[in-house]
């Protein structure tokens, strides 16, 4: 007899990356665990839309907003400049925790950064999900202004 997997066709994608891609095994830590390895020094990635992001995230001295996948007409399409956008920000060495809404998107994204050598990344389980419900500070961004157009009233010009 030999392993099946069920897997629904919108979680397939995500599947494939992380049980088709990994060259190295993730490693999925517990929230708590996430907090104290934060609070020593590690750098968060949270892997969720900008949108996502801004309306409340993981608090952190060292964070970065890196999007793993963009939600498009079509539906959720990689980012084709996940990896080039962390190698860009993050050296192979930094000690990094990647997390999402809920885990499933940082555990691809864990396995794509282990695939390119990046050697001390962990998978925060949950996501931020998990660390709100573990009751883990969380910090929300402020809305960006929209500059109104100042207001220039036509003036005729005067003759000399």
């Amino acid at each position: 007899m030999g392993v099946s997997f069920v897997v629904f066709p919108c979680c397939f994608f995500l599947f494939s990356l992380i049980y088709f891609s990994s060259g190295s095994e993730v490693v999925t830590i517990h929230v708590n665990e996430a907090k104290n390895l934060l609070q020593s020094g590690y750098r968060y990635i949270d892997v969720r839309t900008v949108e996502e992001f801004e309306k409340g995230h993981v608090e952190a001295e060292n964070i970065l907003n890196i999007p793993y996948l963009f939600i498009t007409p079509e539906g959720r399409v990689k980012n084709p400049e996940f990896l080039k956008e962390v190698s860009s920000l993050c050296k192979e060495e930094d000690r990094l925790i990647v997390g999402c809404q809920s885990g499933v998107r940082s555990l691809a994204a864990t396995a794509d950064l282990l695939k390119i050598d990046f050697k001390n990344v962990h998978d925060m389980g949950g996501g931020y999900l998990a660390w709100v419900e573990n009751g883990h500070p969380i910090k929300m961004e402020e809305p960006k202004k929209v500059q109104e157009p100042a207001i220039v009233e036509d003036k005729p010009n005067e003759e000399l």
